[in-house]
């Protein structure tokens, strides 16, 4: 039998997926949880084989999970399912320990075979998001401005990006705000802007947010 664990804040995501794994003899939901923090308190205390884990998440996003689970040496194996399928925010989640990457327009085909490919030890990546990056590796598409950022920096954009104060981007990440400011340079400096309406905007057009930022 395997242990599920779903951590996503949309509600109506968490049904979909319950109803979908729940029909299976082999497959057994254990828990949910609405934000990364009580998903990441579920994978210490369930130990589930996997976890389905959305990215934009409030206060403990998809990434941060994904690395402490690591940190924490978990035996979770986490799949992150999103809207966002370009290649540069697949990359950094498998870097930071992820098993597989789907997006939420995936069939229940496809979520089945990913769960159970992850749960027997296989990474799984959704076909049009294998293909991106493959295609971003040889340089044979046009490159996203997001591919020079590094994993804590692509974090620390996100964040902006989003609206969250530099105050409590530092509290979240346990960064000093000095250290927080620097990260943000040097955002700024790789993506040729000066100011994060733009960081949200060009975000949201390559495809890293779920939706537009709002004031």
């Amino acid at each position: 039998m395997l242990n599920i664990v779903i951590i996503d804040d949309h509600e109506l995501v968490r049904t979909g997926f319950r109803l979908i794994l729940g029909q299976q003899a082999d497959i057994r939901i254990v828990g949910e949880a609405g934000d990364g923090d009580a998903g990441l308190a579920l994978l210490r205390s369930l130990k589930p084989e996997v976890a389905l884990v959305d990215v934009h998440m409030p206060e403990v996003s998809g990434i941060q999970l994904t690395g402490r689970a690591r940190q924490l040496k978990l035996s979770t194996r986490i799949i992150i399912v999103s809207m966002v399928g370009e290649a540069p925010l697949p990359r950094r989640l498998l870097e930071a320990g992820a098993s597989g990457y789907l997006t939420k327009d995936c069939t229940a085909a496809e979520l089945l075979r990913a769960v159970r490919q992850v749960a027997d030890g296989r990474r799984y990546l959704a076909p049009e998001i294998a293909e991106s990056m493959a295609l971003s590796a040889l340089g044979t598409s046009r490159a996203s401005p997001f591919e020079s950022l590094s994993s804590r920096e692509l974090e620390v954009a996100l964040l902006l990006a989003r609206g969250q104060p530099m105050h409590r981007i530092a509290a979240r990440l346990s960064l000093s705000p000095k250290t927080v400011a620097t990260y943000k340079y040097r955002v700024f400096e790789k993506l040729e802007i000066d100011n994060a309406v733009t960081l949200a905007h060009l975000a949201h057009v390559h495809g890293l947010l779920d939706a537009p930022a709002t004031a």
